[in-house]
């Protein structure tokens, strides 16, 4: 059944442009008014902020010809807020005929900044299919990003899709949404823009296993994947797929470069209750990009439905922790962060929100896997003895070997 968002969308289009600068409250500024001269003088100057700010004076005046040119002038800038701005204009076909994919075209500029009013507005035309198609993945992603920052109608507006979503197009929309790393504000080229300007598509977490590069990561992580970035204390480095395990979401990559690696043990002995502890690089375009520490506990020595493969472990992980070691108190790596709960498939199903309940594949299939690498028998370090160690040291150690992993 197709979600109808008619009184959602023009009313929050309609919004953005002028409560939050109280316009309707306003009487629109003179023309003549020297603090008017003043901004129009700035903005022709080419000052995006004053160009936006002039688009906003001129929409209050319902001049929308004129507001469009200014918002345009800032947008090609890279101005998140004019794009938006912008995109609202195509959206209600004021001062330019209505398009919606010309809006969906400035709301993906705008939202793919972070901007969390396009990111809303983004979703509501997927919702709905207007200049786009239909896709509820892909609006549940833009929700999704949007109430993560503090939106709150964007928190009520993927609720109420979820509604009308399977199970597997919410755990769609959660992988696309944690996958998602806000790009810069920069001008739009135009020319061809040079690779550093290029902003990744997706990011996650990785740790060495040797002294020369090789590491280890979810193949969920990469797939896909035209270019692979690792960035570590000491600088970024171009990452190669060396094997991939699709059956257990394992890829091995391959960098350039000295490390520290991290050594994989048997999981036969990990028993029921023991800490562990997980370092990644949880939602980088929110948390930032240094490493983050979350501990926890084996919460089960089975996985969803009892799959052996997986430990259920009581690990507080976030998007982009995908890929990050699960490692015990003797610092041996005994499996890798892979999964959590579907938040609101599990609220459906059961009427209830699962609270850290997530999954990491043992380290004697992470093992196995390496046995297929033949060149790697010789270059992996032994498990460290179970012997009790400062916590401390042994994040430490953690720390100079887990990696950030940025997909292009």
């Amino acid at each position: 059944m197709r979600i109808r968002y008619a009184i959602i969308l023009p009313s929050i289009l309609l919004v953005l442009m002028f409560v939050d600068h109280n316009a309707r409250a306003q009487k629109p500024s003179s023309v003549t008014d020297p603090a008017f001269q003043e901004l129009k003088a700035r903005a022709e100057k080419g000052d995006p902020e004053a160009q936006v700010a002039l688009g906003l004076k001129y929409a209050e005046r319902e001049d929308y010809a004129e507001a469009v040119k200014w918002y345009r002038k800032a947008a090609d800038q890279g101005n998140a807020e004019a794009q938006n701005n912008l995109a609202v204009m195509y959206a209600n076909g004021q001062g330019v005929p209505q398009d919606y994919a010309e809006a969906v075209k400035w709301f993906r500029k705008a939202a793919g900044q972070g901007f969390p009013r396009a990111q809303h507005d983004l979703a509501v035309m997927y919702a709905n299919g207007q200049g786009v198609p239909q896709d509820y993945a892909e609006a549940y992603k833009w929700f999704n990003l949007a109430a993560s920052q503090g939106d709150a109608s964007a928190s009520a507006d993927r609720n109420k899709l979820a509604l009308s979503m399977t199970p597997d197009q919410i755990a769609e929309g959660q992988r696309r949404s944690s996958a998602f790393v806000p790009r810069n504000s920069s001008p739009i080229p135009t020319d061809k823009p040079s690779s550093s300007s290029i902003a990744p598509k997706s990011s996650g977490s990785g740790f060495f296993i040797s002294q020369d590069g090789y590491l280890l990561t979810n193949l969920h992580v990469v797939e896909g994947s035209s270019k692979i970035v690792i960035q570590t204390k000491q600088g970024t480095c171009a990452a190669q797929v060396v094997r991939a395990d699709a059956a257990n979401d394992i890829a091995l990559l391959k960098v350039s470069g000295s490390f520290q690696p991290l050594p994989v043990a048997s999981s036969r002995s990990v028993k029921l209750g023991d800490a562990i502890f997980t370092i990644g690089f949880p939602n980088i375009g929110v948390q930032g990009v240094e490493p983050k520490l979350t501990k926890g506990d084996i919460s089960s020595l089975g996985g969803i439905q009892d799959d052996p493969r997986h430990f259920q472990v009581s690990l507080p992980v976030q998007p982009g922790n995908s890929g990050g070691p699960l490692i015990n108190l003797y610092g041996n790596v005994i499996g890798i962060v892979s999964a959590k709960l579907n938040d609101l498939a599990m609220l459906k199903l059961t009427g209830s929100l699962p609270q850290n309940v997530s999954y990491a594949l043992k380290g004697s299939f992470i093992n196995a896997f390496l046995e297929t690498v033949p060149e790697l028998a010789s270059k992996l370090k032994a498990s460290n003895a179970n012997v009790d160690r400062k916590f401390e040291d042994v994040v430490k150690e953690a720390q100079s070997s887990v990696v950030l992993i940025l997909v292009y």
